[in-house]
């Protein structure tokens, strides 16, 4: 076991000694809930098709992001149906 330093080992004790509650609300446990059974939903494979133009720009922001196109979309995507994706003005 890895060897825990004073404030981990004080953490730990905090716990251990039911010093610790939820403070979750029933709506904050519920939208927790949907992100962990989402994350338990297969992925399946779609076919877009985008214009060269868009393609072209969403490669580049990935590039920049250091990830794949595709995870580019699929964040996205994810950001927008969870109402998450936010407009920055320009």
């Amino acid at each position: 076991m890895t060897k825990l330093n004073s404030e981990e080992q004080e953490i730990l004790d905090s716990y251990d000694n039911d010093e610790w509650y939820s403070v979750g609300t029933p709506e904050r446990l519920a939208e927790l809930k949907s992100y962990a059974e989402a994350t338990l939903i297969q992925n399946r494979t779609i076919t877009l098709q985008l214009s060269s133009l868009d393609l072209e720009a969403i490669q580049a922001k990935a590039k920049e992001e250091g990830i794949s196109d595709q995870t580019l979309i699929s964040s996205i995507l994810h950001k927008y149906v969870t109402g998450s994706l936010v407009e920055i003005p320009q």
